[in-house]
Order: structure tokens, then C-alpha cells, then sequence
């Protein structure tokens, strides 16, 4: 590890108006992801890095995510460790955060008292895994004053982030180091990599800094009238303009344990179609990205919630999950999830189809009710034969989300009205499809059509009985 003295720099107090409605009432990095927190990713990679002095700047609906934080990320006063998170303070003037520099510039106090050699600055939307340890060696070793770590991607997407164009070949002694030639936001168009002319250095919103040369940066760009106070924009264009900015390049960075598949593995969930995306990449039998790395944890608050568990329900309907994840206080009592992920406390009733979602903490799927491609947000209630996703007139009748892609989203505790006879019916046909995987997994038994024929039966008497019975507690 780097002798260096180190301060690491979260960035979290993005608004993350294109993830609406889940940051309705939370900040971006707040948003849950698979059981955790979106800032957890970048919590625990500086923390499997060694760097345990972090704070965390926050300005937007912070509550969710400053209690998270003060939960979850304790670490060894004694041996002066910390993470905490410092809210926008109005140090240097009468104005929030303007920008991610004005927010560091605005928090130099923080940098002052820590004294550090060296700051890590990293953004808190991103599921990755990093060891930022190997990019403070690859800065320090180049001689750079400024590092910005880059991911390779698709020419054809250039035009979507911050592009980092290099000069000459990795620099002698510094893995993954490049000098950078030019940064240019979102162009139209950029050259190809030598070694690759199909792809491009896309920056990662993660940076390195000499702690002198970041601090003689903000004060310049502070007094600037034509500055957007952005990290991106204005602060690594100053240090390439002055021939000390270099790239790191994320592909040589090497995590214990990593797969060929996942190796490397880098999503901006900025967007509600990147975030639904970014979960699908987990469930698969060989994951895109892979949660179950023991060598390199992502770490989360503790949960007392008792084990999944999946059982029967009337008339034995099959109580199951298949190509999902679930954790756990999850309970599937006679219905099936498919190719889905559910947090804590999900309950999915009798004959209730649950598929291609993501389920958040407390959602609740009511007997024969049919969730398809959406995310559920905390605290939700699907009634009984009541349907999400399967039909999008319906629900944007209903006041919910839906995206261009087709995505239904309910909001955190949204009410979802009980149904009426048409959209129960809907429901029913929906609900008693027989699920793909076990599709596949009858035909190559070569089971008899009788048995799956009996299946769907006991599926479909479950699902009305239910729906009956939970009609006649309405009425009732």
C-alpha cells in the first residue's frame, strides 16, 4: 500500500432527476440496489482499497442517506478512521453546492484538517468494483497531478459521456497510465484507441489528486466567471492544459477473485432503464456482475430479517423463484418469481406471477395479482388480481411511471387501486401461464401433459379461490 497519507472524497449529493420517481424522496446515491445502497459500491471499494478516512458531501433529500451512513459505515475511532457524511455548510458564500468542484471548494476545511498527500475523489451512482489502491500507485509513479480513472466502451457511444483522449503509449512504471491529451464532453464523434479502434476512454466520475495541486485548482476555479464548478468541466481541463493530467485505465485494474465475465465491470445506473439494466446483470446462472465475490465485499447495513423461505399455497400452487435473487424475510407462499430480484420483507401471495421486476424492501404482491417489467419501490401494495406491467394504458391511467422502453415504476408506498372485473381477468390469464424456466425444465423431463396440465389447474383454482376470497373481504 501507498505511503502516502490519503483522503477519500464522496461525491453524493446528486439530485438524480432522471432516476424519478425513486428519488422522489432520496437522493441518488440513496437509491436501494439489490438489497444495498447505490453509495455502498463506492463506500466498499475504498474500503477493500485501505482507505479508511472518507467523508461524504451531500446536499439533495440527504436523510435516507446520511441515516444509512451513520448505520452502516462505522469504522475504528481509535485508530482515527471515519466515514461521515458532511452536508453542503455554506463555507464559502450564500449558495449550496454549485457544481461537484464548488462542492470540495465549499468543503476545504475537510482537506485542510486531514492533511492528506494525496485526495480520491469518486462519484456514489455507479455499481463497479475498483481498487483504488492500484490507481493512487499508477498516479503517483507517473508523476501525475491529476489521475482520471476510464473505461473502455463502444465508439458509438462517445456522444454519452466525457471523453478522454490520450497521447503515446502507457507511461514506463505506471500500469494503466496514459497522458492525457484532450477531455472533451460528450463530442460526436473521437478517434479510436490504437490497441482498439472500436473503442474509447470514457471517464468514470473517479479521480486522483496531489493534495496541493487539487486545492490550488478549486481557489483558481472559484474566482472564474465562466466556470460551471464541475469536477468534469472545468477542474480536469485546467490540469490538461497544463500537461499534468494523465488517464488510468480501468481495464488493468485487477480485483481478487474477479471472472472473465464480470472482470471489468462498470454501469452508470444514472437513468431508470440503466438502473433496471444494471439488476438484470445480476441473475443470471453466470451474473455480468457477480455479488457473491467473497474476496471483494460490498458491504451493507445488517439486517435482523429471518431466511427466505417458499412454500405452497391453496390447492397447491406452487410457491417458487427461478433465475432470481431474493434475500432475506422474502416470502413466496404459493405464487412464482421469474427471472427477477427481491429485497427484504417481499411477500408474494398465492398465485401471484412476479417477472423480469425488481422488488424493493416491503413490496407486498397480493394473491393472483401479476407484476411484469417493473420496479416496485418500498412499501408498495399490489392487491389481489391486480396487475403492474401488463398493460401501460392502464397503469398511466393509474398515475404510475412508465418509460419509453416500457417499464412500469411505483414510487416509494404509491397506492395501487383495487381492481375492477376486467383488469382481474387480465390478471388471471396472465398469472396462469406456466413460468418459461419451468417450461423448459418439464420439456426436457419429458413429463406427461396431464402432469402439466394438472399444474396449470392447481394454478388457476389457486388464483380464483384467492382473488374470491380477498374480493369478499372487501365487500365484507
Amino acid at each position: 500500500m501507498s505511503v502516502k497519507k490519503v483522503l477519500a472524497i464522496v461525491l453524493a449529493g446528486g439530485e438524480g432527476k432522471r432516476l424519478m420517481p425513486l428519488t422522489a424522496d432520496r437522493a441518488k446515491p440513496a437509491v436501494p440496489f439489490a438489497g444495498f445502497r447505490l453509495v455502498d459500491f463506492a463506500l466498499s471499494n475504498l474500503a477493500n482499497s485501505g482507505y479508511l478516512k472518507i467523508v461524504v458531501l451531500t446536499q439533495y433529500k440527504s436523510h435516507s442517506l446520511d441515516r444509512h451512513i451513520s448505520e452502516t459505515w462505522r469504522m475504528s475511532t481509535q485508530l482515527g478512521n471515519y466515514v461521515a457524511s458532511v452536508p453542503a455548510q455554506q463555507r464559502r458564500g450564500k449558495s449550496w453546492f454549485l457544481g461537484s468542484a464548488n462542492a470540495i471548494y465549499q468543503s476545504m476545511n475537510l482537506i485542510v484538517d486531514a492533511e492528506p498527500d494525496i485526495v480520491v475523489v469518486v462519484g456514489a451512482d455507479h455499481v463497479y468494483r475498483m481498487d483504488f489502491e492500484q490507481m493512487v500507485q499508477s498516479h503517483i509513479n507517473s508523476g501525475a497531478r491529476a489521475t482520471v480513472a476510464a473505461v473502455r466502451q463502444p465508439l458509438e457511444m462517445a456522444d454519452q459521456f466525457g471523453v478522454i483522449e490520450v497521447d503515446g503509449d502507457e507511461i514506463p512504471g505506471a500500469i494503466g497510465a496514459h497522458k492525457i491529451s484532450a477531455f472533451v464532453e460528450k463530442p460526436e464523434s473521437t478517434p479510436g484507441l490504437p490497441d482498439a479502434p472500436d473503442q474509447f476512454l470514457a471517464s468514470m466520475g473517479n479521480y486522483v489528486f496531489d493534495a496541493d495541486a487539487l486545492v490550488e485548482a478549486l481557489e483558481m476555479d472559484a474566482v472564474k466567471e465562466d466556470t460551471k464548478n464541475d469536477m468534469g468541466g472545468d477542474i480536469i481541463p485546467y490540469f490538461v492544459n497544463r500537461d499534468e493530467a494523465y488517464v488510468y485505465d480501468f481495464s488493468t485494474n485487477d480485483i481478487p477473485d474477479a471472472t472473465d465475465r464480470d472482470r471489468n465491470y462498470w454501469r452508470d445506473v444514472g437513468t431508470i432503464d440503466s438502473y433496471y439494466d444494471a439488476h438484470m446483470d445480476l441473475i443470471s446462472p453466470v451474473p455480468v456482475f457477480n455479488l457473491y465475490n467473497r474476496a471483494w465485499p460490498i458491504f451493507t447495513r445488517g439486517t435482523t430479517s429471518p431466511p427466505a423461505k417458499f412454500v405452497r399455497g391453496e390447492h397447491n400452487s406452487v410457491g417458487a423463484a427461478l433465475d432470481s435473487i431474493v434475500a432475506p424475510g422474502v416470502v413466496v407462499s404459493g405464487g412464482v418469481v421469474e427471472n427477477s430480484v427481491l429485497s427484504n420483507d417481499v411477500y408474494v401471495a398465492t398465485g401471484a406471477r412476479v417477472q423480469d421486476s425488481v422488488l424493493m424492501d416491503k413490496v407486498s404482491i397480493g394473491a393472483g395479482a401479476v407484476v411484469r417489467r417493473a420496479i416496485i419501490d418500498k412499501n408498495v401494495k399490489i392487491p389481489a388480481g391486480a396487475t403492474v406491467g401488463i398493460d401501460p394504458a392502464l397503469d398511466l391511467a393509474r398515475g404510475f411511471a412508465v418509460t419509453e422502453s416500457g417499464l412500469t415504476v411505483l414510487s416509494k408506498g404509491q397506492i395501487v387501486p383495487v381492481p375492477d372485473a376486467a383488469e382481474r381477468a387480465l390478471s388471471l390469464a396472465a398469472a396462469a401461464e406456466l413460468p418459461e424456466a419451468l417450461s423448459l425444465a418439464v420439456a426436457q423431463a419429458n413429463l406427461d401433459q396431464e402432469i402439466i396440465d394438472q399444474v396449470v389447474e392447481n394454478q388457476v383454482t389457486a388464483i380464483g379461490s384467492a382473488v374470491s376470497a380477498e374480493e369478499a373481504k372487501i365487500v365484507g
